[in-house]
């Protein structure tokens, strides 16, 4: 069993910054891409930034420049550091991580529980 823990979200004024934490525990052979999505109210969820197992990286056309996505293989985990909040950045933000469970068995991905990022103008 896999479990995801995300962590970091709350409320900040516009132009300011928050980091999520997303750590994964618990059967784990090999961890491959991480990612972070979101959901705004009303609409679909979708790609915020997502990192390989190599390091690289790619972002939505929106978070360019004002996101970082990172990750820490010694522990697991994913951050997301957010700069220049905008209200439209407001959402629930979703860890997604693909993992390998078992040497020879395929990757699952895993969601995080969500965690709720609202920026105020």
């Amino acid at each position: 069993q896999v479990q995801l823990v995300e962590s970091g979200g709350g409320l900040v004024q516009a132009g300011g910054s928050l980091k999520l934490s997303c750590a994964a525990s618990g059967s784990i052979f090999s961890i491959n891409t991480m990612g972070w999505y979101r959901r705004a109210p009303g609409k679909q969820r979708d790609l915020v930034a997502h990192i390989n197992k190599s390091g690289a990286t790619n972002y939505e056309d929106s978070v360019k420049g004002r996101f970082t996505i990172s990750r820490d293989n010694a522990k697991n985990t994913v951050y997301l550091q957010m700069n220049s909040l905008k209200p439209e950045d407001t959402a629930v933000y979703y860890c997604k991580v693909t993992i390998q469970t078992r040497q020879w068995q395929r990757e699952s991905d895993y969601w995080g529980q969500g965690t709720q990022v609202t920026v105020s103008s």
